[in-house]
């Protein structure tokens, strides 16, 4: 009984200050009461400053929001063509990838690229207006003076005979028609001149009828047959008048020219058909030049060519094309166009050296324009033959043609001028050629890349086949920089085209 009140005064009694022992014990509990408030004071605090450093870093910037609201694609600014679903480092070369984001109104369409005002001032992009005009192009050729093969002639024995006299004994003598050449003795021309006087005696002596009749035909003969045989009219009168033959027959000059060739010598006995000149009228010429394949197209029958030549510096002589060769020349790579030239002074010998060039208008299509012929009649074998009506060439005599009939005018000299755009505009890669054009109606600058057909290239400009219309802007200047934005976004540009427009 007295323990449990022992106990009883232990566990529910304060102990005595008094008693030895007591006050010891009661400080220690008091002690140990606040290192307990203390501790879970802290734990408290540590808690709140972790919550409130995770809160911070949970806590997106306005800026990171509005990026992954907007961002689908993570790429890398080094490899556009890298492209993932969130962010990372780039599997070539392991730098950190970037949201793929677009300006308001780029996502419509890939191709297109907004900046602001001062950004385009930066950048230097210039734009121009599609517009339609003629274009002319320079075709530079080089080429060689020629014989005109039309007026070329070989003088040639009509009979068996023996060249006694040549008058003209060495080449490049300058004969006029009418002028002897050759003097020759034939027996067969003895005895067509002795059938010549029989008949010629016959008729003066037939008398009126039947007799007159057949001795004036037979006589008509015998004067054909001695033309024939190369006598002139002029030598039959005067063997009719001298009455007796001639031993030697003087063969002359048919047309004036230059002798380019003797093919005898004097004394010799030729055969029928063999050669003794050719005499080349050198009043015209021939001009054969050269042409690139890529230069074909821009020459046309019947344009006008100016020529220069080593001989005479600072002198033009122009001619007119007669001829396009139709096959090419697969060592050279080139065709021959034939330049008809007036040459009445002599002064383009051939084998000279010559240099030509051709000027080109381009009407829409593509089609070469030459409207100083519009409403000209031209001589289809003879180009320099133009006339103002129709009528007869008077080279060869044939019916003359509109010239729109030989292709030289396109639309009845009215064409409708083609679509240009200045050469400094398209991207051209090998396959695709690129155009940025200015779209209408935005408030902020915004280029959209197009890919267009082009056609020849004249000078400063190319033809547009397809892709642009009239009074579009198209960019000038500054074009790479657009391209090269687009690029680095991972769009369709100049290198790298949608998988509907295929590879370049």
């Amino acid at each position: 009984m007295a323990s449990d009140k022992s106990a009883q005064g232990e566990a529910g009694q304060e102990p005595d200050p008094a008693q030895p022992g007591g006050g010891k014990r009661k400080r220690t509990r008091t002690f140990a009461g606040l290192l307990v408030v203390g501790a879970v004071a802290l734990v408290l605090v540590g808690v709140s400053i972790g919550y409130l450093i995770a809160g911070r870093r949970a806590a997106p910037s306005s800026e990171s929001t509005s990026s992954d609201a907007v961002a689908t694609t993570w790429t890398c600014s080094m490899h556009p063509q890298i492209q993932l679903p969130g962010p990372g480092k780039c599997p070539i070369c392991f730098m950190d990838l970037i949201p793929l984001t677009g300006a308001s109104g780029d996502d419509e369409n890939p191709r297109q690229l907004t900046m602001s005002a001062a950004a385009q001032a930066l950048a230097e992009i210039e734009t121009v207006p599609v517009r339609r005009q003629y274009v002319s192009k320079p075709v530079r050729m080089v080429g060689k003076v020629d014989y005109d093969e039309t007026r070329l002639i070989d003088i040639a024995a009509r009979v068996p005979g023996r060249l006694d006299r040549l008058f003209v004994d060495y080449t490049g003598i300058t004969v006029r028609k009418g002028e002897h050449l050759v003097s020759m003795y034939s027996p067969e021309l003895i005895v067509a001149q002795r059938e010549l006087l029989q008949t010629w005696q016959a008729y003066q002596a037939g008398s009126a009828g039947g007799e007159k009749h057949l001795a004036e035909t037979t006589l008509k003969m015998a004067q054909e047959k001695l033309e024939l045989l190369g006598v002139l009219p002029e030598q039959i009168d005067a063997i009719q008048r001298r009455g007796t033959t001639s031993d030697h027959l003087t063969i002359y000059a048919p047309q004036g020219g230059i002798v380019v060739h003797k093919y005898v010598n004097e004394g010799v006995y030729v055969e029928t058909g063999t050669k003794i000149y050719t005499i080349a009228d050198l009043r015209s010429a021939w001009v054969y030049l050269d042409a690139y394949e890529s230069d074909v197209a821009w020459l046309r029958y019947g344009q006008e060519v100016q020529l220069t030549t080593e001989s005479y510096p600072g002198e033009v002589f122009r001619g007119s094309i007669a001829l396009i060769d139709p096959v090419l020349n697969e060592k050279t790579r080139t065709i021959k166009v034939r330049v008809n030239v007036p040459n009445e002074d002599l002064r383009l010998k051939p084998g000279m050296f010559v240099r030509a060039i051709v000027t080109s208008r381009l009407a829409a299509g593509g089609r070469v324009l030459d409207a100083s012929l519009a409403g000209k009649w031209v001589c289809s074998m003879h180009p320099e033959v133009v006339k103002d009506g129709p009528g007869k060439c008077d080279e060869c005599g044939m019916d003359l043609v509109p010239a729109e009939e030989l292709g030289l005018i396109a639309d009845g000299g009215k064409p409708e001028p083609p679509l240009v755009i200045p050469a400094s505009a398209p991207l051209v890669t090998g396959k695709r050629a690129v155009v940025y054009v200015k779209v209408p109606g935005r408030k902020r600058p915004t280029f959209e890349g197009r890919e267009v057909v082009l056609g020849h290239r004249a000078g400063d400009f190319y033809l547009v086949e397809g892709g642009l219309k009239e009074g579009e802007l198209v960019v000038t200047s500054g074009g790479f920089k657009i391209d090269a934005d687009l690029q680095l976004k991972a769009r369709p540009s100049m290198m790298g085209p949608t998988a509907e427009e295929g590879s370049p």
